[in-house]
């Protein structure tokens, strides 16, 4: 049940409930490591409590040695549907808990049923099974323990449910921290709810946030929306960049446009398709030159979209990469893809990897929906330049210009004001909450 470390005497105590933890791989990992690791810097001692059996749909065992020898982790195991799951179809069962989600009339009846089971028997998700036992076991550790604080983080938003019943049992501050948002979040319609369930998902919400002491979001527009079904206080701390050591390696030759991390089917962008399509019909030089890298888990949609618009033959799909290997492909890529859904619901994200995008100090080309949060961001740090999903000659603008700029060797950016969005920085934010 319990890893025992050191720990770090004298600090003001705060235990981290997150279901993502190293060996996991992806962006979801990435936010609470950075914090434990630098929380004792500003008089707090993180303790992390994570699933010790956990089905992480990708694994990236370099972050392991992030974790300070320091740390005390605790661990108990979790039961998931994702084993069952995956007698059935272990393809089908691995892209849902990644978040891989087929377009509707691309879907399976083995996939349609999944999605409805996911949505309507595993409320909020499918970890709902890892809240009694987690209860039972950290009410007497916090008592044990003198806990000051107790933090949750969703998704998986069961997770906010352990903090929701242990302020029901002990006195503690509890600060709720929502990467993404719960009843709006991108996904959540794709779920097949039923009436019952939708309700069900919106009282479970609206208890989290008036139950906690503190809420903290990744966005202003998650800010806004939870403003108006609470009063608690609600601050946002944006995912960041960590200042790390980055191999050296030399600028590609081509004209390289990169996308890393997960390329989501829903997030497929066939404008941007067909203005790279026409751009190589209207440009021999960018024909010869261009080369676009994917770096991460791609949908098979993404890829059939590629080879529909006859770009298969200049892609390198390089699958996922340890992140370290990820930060050098951002430094040495000409030019950075960044790429979200188009729709409402999808203006409060503000994918982590942007932050990384901005510290690799290479253009970002951002292509979202009006009024994107990360858009803002993007404009204010003059880190790149943004399109709209229906504006396609914009977007070859944007790329004839950087492939101008490359042929004279003059592709830069000039970044302002990247400081305030360093890990470290963001972590000094959330330490003042801690301590408030």
């Amino acid at each position: 049940m319990k890893e025992s470390k050191s720990g770090f005497p004298g600090l003001k105590k705060v235990l981290i409930i997150t279901y993502y933890w190293p060996p996991a791989g992806g962006p979801g990992v990435q936010r609470w490591l950075k914090f434990a690791k630098y929380l004792p810097s500003f008089g707090i001692q993180p303790i992390i409590y994570t699933p010790e059996n956990p089905t992480y749909p990708l694994l990236d065992y370099s972050l392991e040695s992030e974790v300070s020898d320091q740390l005390e982790v605790l661990k108990s195991k979790i039961k998931e549907p994702y084993g069952l799951a995956g007698l059935f179809s272990k393809k089908s069962a691995k892209n849902l808990s990644s978040g891989i989600i087929p377009h509707q009339p691309r879907q399976s009846f083995i996939e349609k049923s999944m999605l409805w089971v996911r949505g309507n028997l595993f409320i909020p998700d499918a970890r709902i099974g890892w809240v009694k036992p987690s209860v039972n076991f950290l009410e007497t550790y916090i008592r044990d323990n003198n806990i000051d604080c107790v933090i949750t983080t969703g998704p998986p938003h069961s997770l906010h449910l352990i903090g929701l019943e242990l302020k029901k049992r002990l006195a503690f501050k509890w600060i709720a921290d929502f990467r993404d948002p719960w009843t709006t979040i991108g996904y959540h319609k794709e779920l097949k709810l039923t009436a019952s369930a939708q309700h069900k998902h919106e009282q479970l919400e609206l208890a989290v946030l008036n139950a906690a002491d503190q809420l903290t979001v990744t966005s202003f527009s998650t800010k806004a929306e939870f403003a108006e079904k609470t009063t608690k206080p609600i601050t946002v701390l944006t995912n960041g960049y960590d200042v790390e050591v980055v191999e050296k390696r030399p600028m590609d030759k081509a004209f390289t446009l990169a996308h890393i991390g997960s390329f989501l089917s829903h997030r497929n962008p066939r404008v941007l398709w067909k203005a790279l399509s026409e751009l190589r019909k209207e440009n021999p030089e960018f024909k010869e030159a261009f080369q676009f890298k994917l770096i991460g888990k791609v949908s098979q949609e993404i890829l059939d979209a590629l080879k529909e618009f006859k770009l298969d033959d200049c892609t390198v799909n390089m699958g996922y990469l340890s992140h370290k290997e990820a930060l050098v492909q951002q430094r040495v890529s000409q030019v950075l893809l960044l790429v979200e859904i188009d729709s409402l619901e999808t203006r409060a994200i503000i994918p982590g990897k942007l932050f990384e995008y901005m510290a690799a100090e290479r253009p970002i080309l951002a292509l979202g929906p009006d009024g994107a949060d990360f858009f803002r961001i993007i404009t204010e740090t003059n880190t790149g330049r943004i399109a709209l999903y229906d504006e396609k000659e914009v977007i070859k603008e944007i790329l004839l210009d950087c492939f101008t700029k490359y042929q004279k060797g003059e592709l830069k950016v000039y970044g302002m004001g990247l400081q305030y969005y360093s890990r470290k920085k963001i972590t000094e934010q959330l330490a003042k909450l801690i301590q408030s």
